[in-house]
């Protein structure tokens, strides 16, 4: 008789363990992060704005990195003369001054990025071309 109260209480609990795993609620799957573009930015840029001259930017960033130091030519529109750092991240490009202050911020359209500085300026930023 004790062998048949083992043997059943093992059949109760294998039919429990199994109405468990059958009853088991899955997690969610984790949102697909949209991919970013594999995108060089080291180079020289050109920075432009409606009404103002265009200036020369250049970009550094180790490989495959997604941010870095900008070195501005100088007769920038607004205050991005000021340009010293920037970040690229699912396809916003941040651009900040030394003090880490957003001076701007762009979305990446195509080859090149366009969006608003800090005070409502349109203003686009495209690879500039070299002429050889």
């Amino acid at each position: 008789m004790p062998g048949q109260r083992a043997t059943g209480g093992l059949i109760v609990a294998l039919m429990l363990a199994g109405c468990a795993s059958a009853t088991k609620v899955s997690e969610p799957a984790a949102p697909a992060t949209p991919a970013v573009a594999k995108l060089d930015m080291n180079g020289r840029w050109m920075l432009s704005a409606p009404n103002a001259p265009s200036c020369g930017m250049n970009f550094e960033a180790a490989p495959g990195a997604y941010e870095g130091a900008i070195r501005p030519e100088g007769g920038c529109p607004g205050n991005f003369f000021m340009s010293r750092h920037w970040t690229l991240a699912q396809g916003q490009l941040t651009i900040s001054d030394h003090k880490n202050e957003m001076l701007g911020q762009l979305t990446l359209s195509g080859a090149r990025f366009a969006g608003k500085s800090t005070a409502g300026t349109p203003v686009t930023l495209a690879r500039a071309v070299q002429l050889q």
